[in-house]
């Protein structure tokens, strides 16, 4: 036997005929050259299959290779009836044959079986010739046939090998074929393929669709459903504090004390209290020379972290080399009472202290303690033990827990009509006047206007966000510019917001005048000069229709407007327990460990509140519980995670740092359930995504009237004036983001302090800037947005090709019906979409959402496309990589413009058609719509739709690959690309 070889490279098929009644079908391919064959894997339900499988053939006599010839034939295999269907063939010429470095993969059409039968596709196949063949040749197989009945979906390709061959075939061959690449290479890919067919078809369908778009990310990044212990174990609704898991703590509240000993030479005493347990104490503030101080401070300690039998409270005076003791009172444990809300509050007790040896000395303290849970009243003022590490003192304002109520916002209207009686220094000169107006650190202008007269006009309208208490005053400048860096000023009044008229709707306020007084001019000379003074003429209102947006329109917490006589009652009641966080990364070192101090800030309408610090902890546990009422569930719920960064004595101008941020829909929660679940804390860097930690919460959306619920879907989201009278998206984004530094200055005022960080991040501030990441995000939201509409016509381009004759026909039937039916058009497009929502209702998410990193393109983003999207404003990167990311930005940009241009083309050769741009294109539409004037007159209306119907749907007999005329005849038209530069 001669050692040439033909081998023979399956690629694929394109565009296969269905076979199996359902619009698909099982391919394979069986080669035959000079008795020999070969047959390729089975693909499951494809039309478009790709094999990649090599096959070699003997060549017996090379002399009489061209009188040869190569024939693949593609079968559909039906494992029900153990039959074969051939879809078509391919027969290759010897003469054909090229060498191995000549070959090329040639796309051959399929022949018909017969001349009666009906057939297409393409069939891609590399033949070549060869001496030295890449793999172990396999030897032919007589003509059997290769499909028994006892071949099962999951083993057809590893039983083949067997099946194919004959009995008496040695152990030697199957070692070989075994052996080979077409085994190696295909068997493990088409077994997953077979196992997914098979779950697809088994049985009833399984409700994968709960996570269908968190399958899709990373483990690591998924939502986590949690079944916790809350309310210890109770019943959830038992009582108002069962959405976090019960902690015991011992409470020791520290009121005051009388007639302490002095200890100082000088006969004073500066008395703090120390409390103790075991290695925990807490410390109040102390008093200087007071022998009767008053600290009414509470400090609890966690139960899991009692390691003593008895807790002792030292009174002590301050000193400066040594602390002296005064006297002390000691508790045993098991005689401390129990306290559980809503008992009544343990009162105070006077108690006599101790000396050192346990007499009794002169001096008395007032306390109370017990024992009660994270539901008690005291609970957010004390200091906490489980929030500070043994020996370590922090500051206490620092730590502690807060609820904070953002300033109510108003937007503040301001009118500038005019000025009269402009008086100015250079009477020669003519006046370019402007106004300024000033409410804090907001500062608008009017326009310049060179008054002839001493009355200039400007009817300019400005907006400011003012809150309240409206402590600061609207300071409104008459200026004149005598040069581009000289303003002089010609007075200045100061409007009270206090005395400032309120209105709820869009109704006329009566305009004011207001006297001008001159800078710096004394009240007395003002008194006497003030029939003479300049006016201006102005209109201000405080508007309480709308509501001030504060946050991403996207993520608003609260939609409610300014003025409480708008506001609706409640609908509900949102209740969030925030328990704990895990696997934190370290972010700081502390006695030579890694550790984090980590506090939680949850936002939603006016309403924010702040849990403890826990200090060197990564696993720290909170168990706090908040409500907040609810006007409209079509709003956001934020909490996120920080990084204490001010307990240390160097941090100032330090910021807190960002562990991650939740955020959760109240529309996707169901009334009354309690959701409890961790929920992946991830941040974006510069280096790319990381996952920080994970939060568990536990939430719970109490609705008390499912009919107001259901009511508030009919109303604006927004007030009405919003609707009435609008604002421009560009004043919007401006008093937005005044409106967070407004809410930021109030709240870092507060103790302890939320920092303008924090406001910042809460509120997506940065949202609006240019990150190359959310512009791929939001185009691929936007490609599956029409991903739907995409699927239908992709599945009425498969009716029309006749793909499935079966659907087709049906398809003809129900279009003659509902010609012949119009009444039943719309009734069956609102059942189809009922039972489509009654079908989905099994497979409903069950799980609120959550940040998808897919969807964000968070984890394929390039690290230079994060560098700019983290890139301060303007840039501080150098000229080489801000040109770069300039020459990218064109790129893009250039592709956008060509997709922009394709579309205004077709609209411009729509408006050509009749514009007799192009005389012979206008005449040949012109005689059409004649013509289709007058048959539509003639012919009926329910004819011609079935008719148009009919001829979209022909059967591809009757089709050709060339554009129809209609489009030939549209791609002709002018557009006015010949116009442009």
């Amino acid at each position: 036997m001669s050692n040439m070889k033909i081998g023979v490279e399956v690629v694929s098929a394109h565009d296969l005929a269905p076979k199996d009644g359902q619009g698909s079908a099982n391919p394979c391919v069986e080669l035959k050259f000079d008795n020999q064959k070969f047959r390729t894997t089975i693909k499951e339900k494809d039309l478009n299959p790709q094999w990649n499988e090599q096959f070699y053939f003997n060549i017996s006599d090379p002399s009489s290779l061209p009188n040869l010839s190569l024939e693949a034939y593609i079968y559909h295999i039906n494992r029900n009836t153990n039959s074969k269907t051939l879809i078509g063939k391919v027969p290759i010429s010897g003469t054909s044959f090229v060498p191995l470095s000549e070959a090329t993969a040639l796309h051959y059409p399929l022949e018909k079986p017969h001349i009666f039968s009906r057939t297409r596709g393409e069939l891609c196949l590399k033949v070549f010739l060869t001496e030295n063949p890449s793999t172990s040749p396999y030897n032919p197989l007589p003509d059997l046939d290769p499909f028994p009945s006892n071949t099962l979906h999951g083993q057809a390709y590893q039983s083949e090998p067997e099946i194919s061959s004959p009995n008496s075939t040695s152990a030697q061959f199957k070692e070989k074929r075994t052996d080979s690449t077409h085994t190696f290479n295909h068997l493990p890919r088409e077994q997953t393929v077979n196992f997914a067919a098979n779950e697809m078809s088994s049985g009833a369908p399984r409700d994968v669709r709960v996570l269908s778009s968190m399958s899709q990310q990373p483990i690591e990044y998924q939502l986590k459903e949690t079944s916790p212990s809350l309310g210890g174990g109770q019943v959830v609704g038992a009582n108002t504090y069962n959405l976090v898991e019960k902690v015991e703590y011992l409470f020791v509240r520290v009121a005051k004390a009388r007639e302490l000993p002095k200890k100082n030479i000088t006969g004073s005493i500066d008395p703090y209290v120390e409390v103790r347990l075991g290695n925990y104490k807490g410390t109040t503030k102390h008093f200087d020379n007071n022998q009767n101080p008053e600290w009414d401070e509470v400090f609890a300690f966690s139960r899991e972290l009692i390691q003593s039998s008895f807790i002792e409270v030292f009174v002590k005076d301050k000193d400066v080399l040594k602390d002296d003791f005064i006297g002390m009172i000691r508790f045993d444990l098991h005689d401390i009472p129990r306290r559980t809300p809503p008992d009544s509050p343990l009162a105070p007790e006077w108690h006599w202290l101790a000396g050192k040896k346990g007499e009794k000395i002169k001096g008395e303290i007032m306390l109370a303690i017990w024992f009660g849970t994270q539901a008690d009243e005291c609970f957010p003022i004390a200091v906490i033990s489980d929030a500070v590490a043994p020996g370590v003192l922090f500051p206490n304002s620092e730590i502690r827990s807060k609820v904070y109520h953002a300033p109510r916002l108003w937007y503040l209207r301001v009118d500038i009509i005019e000025a009269q009686d402009i008086i100015i220094s250079e009477k020669s000169r003519i006046p370019d006047v402007f106004v300024k107006c000033q409410l804090g650190n907001q500062v608008l202008k009017t326009k310049q206007i060179q008054a002839g007269t001493v009355s200039p006009v400007w009817n300019e309208d400005h907006i400011f966000v003012a809150a309240e208490p409206f402590d600061e005053p609207l300071i409104l400048s008459v200026l004149d510019r005598v040069n581009p860096n000289k303003e002089e000023s010609i007075g200045r009044v100061q409007i009270h917001l206090g005395s400032v008229e309120k209105r709820i709707e869009d109704r006329v306020i009566n305009s004011r005048w207001y006297s001008l007084e001159k800078h710096g001019v004394a009240e007395e000379e003002h008194s006497k000069k003030d029939k003479f003074s300049s006016r201006i003429h102005v209109r201000v209102c405080l508007d309480g229709g709308y509501h001030v947006l504060d946050e991403s329109t996207y993520y608003s917490s609260d939609l409610r407007p300014s003025a409480k006589q708008l506001w609706k009652p409640s609908i509900g009641v949102l209740e969030v327990g925030i328990l704990n966080v895990e696997g934190l990364h370290p972010t700081k070192t502390r006695d030579g460990k890694g550790t984090c101090d980590t506090y939680c800030v949850a936002k939603y309408g006016q309403k924010w509140v702040r849990t403890r610090t826990i200090i060197n902890s990564l696993s720290p546990k909170y168990n706090e519980q908040y409500t907040w009422e609810v006007y409209d569930h079509a709003t956001i719920l934020t909490v996120a995670v920080f990084d204490n960064c001010q307990l240390e004595k160097a941090s100032v101008g330090i910021k807190d740092a960002r562990i991650g941020k939740v955020r959760i829909r109240l529309s996707t929660l169901e009334a009354g359930r309690v959701y409890t679940h961790s929920y992946p804390l991830l941040i974006l860097h510069n280096s790319g995504l990381k996952k920080m930690g994970e939060l568990h919460l536990a939430v719970r959306f109490s609705s008390a009237s499912m009919l107001n619920a259901m009511l508030v879907y009919s109303k604006p989201m927004l007030p009405k004036m919003h609707y009435i009278r609008p604002l421009s998206m560009t004043h919007i984004d401006l008093l937005r983001n005044q409106a967070v530094q407004i809410i930021a200055a109030r709240l870092s005022r507060m103790e302890p302090p939320l920092r303008k960080e924090i406001i910042e991040y809460m509120s997506d501030v940065e949202s609006h800037l240019w990150s190359m990441r959310k512009s791929k995000a939001n185009f691929f939201r936007l490609v599956s947005v029409f991903s739907s509409f995409f699927t239908i016509v992709k599945w009425f381009s498969d009716v029309s090709w006749w793909k499935n004759p079966v659907t087709t026909v049906l398809v003809h039937i129900l279009l003659v019906m509902l010609v012949c039916f119009p009444e039943l058009i719309l009734t069956t497009i609102f059942l189809y979409f009922f039972l489509i929502g009654i079908w989905n209702y099994r497979y409903r998410p069950r799980h609120p959402p959550h940040m998808d990193t897919r969807i964000s393109c968070a984890d394929t983003a390039h690290p230079d496309e994060l560098d700019e999207e983290f890139d301060t404003f303007p840039t501080s990167r150098s000229s080489d990589i801000v040109r770069m990311r300039y020459d990218r930005l064109r790129s893009v940009a250039g592709r956008i413009q060509t997709v922009v241009g394709d579309i205004a083309t077709q609209g411009e050769r729509m408006q050509a058609l009749l514009s007799w741009r192009d005389p012979r294109a206008t005449v040949i539409g012109l005689i059409f719509c004649l013509g289709a004037a007058m048959a539509l007159y003639v012919i009926p209306f329910s004819v011609v739709v079935v008719a148009c119907g009919f001829y979209m749907m022909r059967h591809p007999r009757f089709r050709s690959k060339l554009p129809s005329a209609p489009i030939n005849f549209f791609r002709r038209l002018p557009a006015r690309t010949d116009l442009l530069l």
